[in-house]
């Protein structure tokens, strides 16, 4: 069983991180939203935290081990801050992390030294594929075996930082069964796209990617010959946009807090009246729910427990709370809600985003 009590070293990064969400994200978020490019000032404060390179081992330039509990901890302080800022910092996750949970011996020798340097480095996934009834277990991009190697073809979308990114982790059907492979993004046969106009992560360059036949040698299967275990890095996956779902909700649930506080009506603040308060207790009821879901999956994947269905359960319910929560702050601010002065306009079109996209974050 697992205790609700973070350890020094996990207070240590929830206070770091919410004082960089505090002091980093939040002044910037707007600004960075209108823009639609993320600050450089996010990466530089962020990766000074250290994360990524405390979960890679010592043996690759690393100091510690991977801790998704951890992980999750730090990612709802930085959501909280600014959901765009936080995917763009955690970008280098999306292929660190899988090799190191999946990967081989070399690949992770010859990959994670990369994600261990004083400087921020971006990563890219390539999970989504634009078609209605998106399946992650029945990928149209396939890879088929070809000449000692494998051949990959097929369209993906909201690929974060790929025309940034040397690499790829690209997830296709092999075999019937959905893998990873590491493809270099100046490989013959692969074309990013135009950046794509999204609702919401105005701050988060995204972007289509074809393969078309694009060769790639047996050496970049991720896992190796016996490739890996897609099932835990979906977990992983949801796992961290769950938390990130229980930051913007925080933040919008803890604005609609303040604003009713403060805000006046009929000679008492808003928040003393009884439909609105409570609603706001039904939010921060549904956010410490979503919270214990998000630590149990996170649990069940530092346990090596199957966390398939704790991190299913834990993106489910988080996605539409955030959505539900941003929406409900919206309407207590009455017309002001819908006006972009207000962050809350903001944090319900960014939690759009959690219910649509799938493999842009991890844990």
């Amino acid at each position: 069983m697992y205790s609700f009590e973070p350890t020094e070293e996990q207070k240590m990064v929830i206070d770091a991180a919410r004082r960089l969400a505090a002091r980093e994200f939040r002044p910037r978020m707007r600004d960075s939203d209108e823009k639609g490019e993320p600050d450089p000032a996010w990466m530089d404060e962020g990766w000074a935290l250290s994360l990524l390179p405390a979960s890679i081992p010592e043996q690759f330039g690393g100091f510690g081990a991977n801790s998704a509990l951890t992980w999750v901890l730090a990612a709802e302080e930085l959501a909280w801050g600014d959901l765009g800022a936080t995917l763009a910092l955690l970008a280098p996750n999306l292929v660190a992390l899988p090799v190191l949970r999946a990967g081989s011996p070399e690949q992770k020798a010859m990959h994670l030294p990369a994600f261990c340097n004083d400087a921020w480095a971006p990563g890219a996934a390539a999970l989504m594929e634009p078609r209605i009834a998106f399946d992650p277990f029945a990928l149209e991009t396939k890879a088929v075996r070809d000449n000692g190697g494998y051949r990959v073809t097929g369209t993906k979308c909201n690929v974060p930082f790929a025309l940034e990114s040397d690499w790829i982790l690209v997830y296709a059907a092999l075999d019937g069964k959905t893998q990873a492979l590491l493809v270099p993004t100046n490989a013959p046969g692969v074309t990013v796209g135009e950046r794509e106009r999204n609702m919401g992560l105005r701050a988060l360059p995204l972007y289509s990617v074809s393969f078309a036949d694009c060769a790639v040698p047996a050496s970049h299967l991720l896992g190796g010959e016996q490739g890996c275990d897609f099932d835990l890095l979906l977990a992983a996956s949801r796992t961290a946009l769950a938390s990130m779902a229980v930051g913007v909700a925080r933040a919008a649930c803890d604005f609609a807090l303040d604003y009713t506080r403060q805000r006046t009506a009929f000679g008492e603040p808003l928040a003393r009246r009884q439909s609105i308060a409570f609603t706001l207790a039904e939010l921060v009821t549904d956010i410490d729910a979503a919270r214990l879901l998000v630590w149990e999956a996170a649990w069940n994947l530092d346990q090596g427990k199957d966390a398939v269905r704790a991190a299913a359960f834990a993106l489910n319910f988080s996605s539409d709370m955030a959505l539900r929560t941003a929406d409900r702050a919206v309407q207590l601010l009455g017309g002001y809600g819908y006006v972009r002065d207000y962050p809350v306009e903001l944090w319900l079109r960014n939690a759009r985003a959690f219910g649509v996209l799938e493999g842009i974050a991890t844990v």
